[in-house]
């Protein structure tokens, strides 16, 4: 129980930082007011660390305590969650348009992390 209590109280571990509820929120409240509705009707948990038992009802009542009373949320928690976050990347990296942004590590050990924002924005 503790150790999922982290990703939404990080002050737990002393760490400095905000839940993965208010990290949430507060990437919904940076993007367009035209689109917020959208983006709170389909937060999509992903990855390892959100196969806790329960992680998607409580990820949901954190987000509603945050967001306007007339939202609607909506968290999903696919099952085979676990592995998407690596199958996204695999097929992202696939895509012949990604390619132009491979890095080699020739590139990065030369130009540090400039390199990313040259070759992916």
């Amino acid at each position: 129980f503790r150790c999922a209590e982290v990703l939404f109280q990080p002050a737990l571990i002393g760490m400095e930082a905000a839940g993965i509820h208010e990290t949430t929120y507060n990437s919904i409240m940076k993007c367009d007011v035209d689109i917020r509705k959208d983006l709170y009707g389909n937060i999509v948990l992903s990855g390892g660390s959100t196969m806790f038992p329960g992680i998607a009802d409580r990820m949901s009542k954190e987000i509603t305590a945050l967001a306007p009373s007339s939202i609607k949320i909506k968290v999903v928690a696919p099952p085979e969650r676990k592995y998407s976050v690596w199958i996204g990347g695999s097929i992202l990296a696939s895509l012949s348009t990604f390619q132009q942004m491979w890095i080699a590590k020739s590139e990065y050990d030369e130009s540090g992390p400039s390199i990313v924002h040259r070759k992916c924005f």
